[in-house]
């Protein structure tokens, strides 16, 4: 009896390893290699480290997150570890913006200014779209025969297969359309 329920549990894990086939975002291990960092200054940091190397405590948060944490991430398209209301500063082209996280997408502003862009995932039309001074429009839906339908800025519907040649179409659609409104 007990080797059958050794064998379950072993046939399950590895089931969840093996069928995922998503490298996920490791919210748990990040998470705590962040909190780790931000402690105090590099001696106490690698003080940390050391002990949580020693008691297993990142071993432990990276198990959980590569066999239940990121498989959950995986299945339900949702992150258990994302916290609503996040704020991330990240560094683009023409300065820093402040990322939101939302319990449906993400708030985008760009830091000084008050006015922002929501990217919005619908989960009944499976559409992300971008809702910016009270308009909304669709980006991108995804299909379930592995392509999603890219809405482009000239109105047009673009039709993407989900691998390297797909995005490269995309980018090469976005990007001739980008170059022809301004002109």
């Amino acid at each position: 009896m007990k080797k059958g329920k050794l064998t379950l549990v072993a046939v399950v894990l590895s089931g969840s390893l093996l069928f995922s086939s998503c490298v996920g975002s490791f919210g748990l291990f990040n998470r705590l290699s962040s909190w780790n960092q931000s402690v105090g200054n590099k001696f106490v940091n690698e003080l940390v480290f050391l002990a949580f190397n020693i008691i297993p405590v990142y071993g432990v948060a990276y198990l959980a997150d590569a066999l239940v944490i990121n498989s959950i991430e995986f299945w339900s398209g949702s992150n258990p570890m994302a916290n609503v209301g996040d704020v991330k500063k990240v560094k683009g082209e023409n300065g820093n913006y402040m990322v939101k996280t939302l319990e449906n997408g993400y708030s985008i502003t760009k830091e000084g200014e008050t006015a922002s862009m929501d990217l919005i995932y619908n989960k009944e039309a499976n559409t992300w779209n971008v809702v910016a001074n009270g308009e909304s429009a669709e980006l991108v839906k995804m299909n379930n025969d592995g392509t999603a339908d890219l809405f482009l800025p000239n109105g047009e519907k673009m039709n993407v297969t989900l691998d390297t040649q797909g995005m490269l179409a995309a980018r090469q659609a976005t990007m001739s359309n980008l170059m022809f409104a301004a002109r």
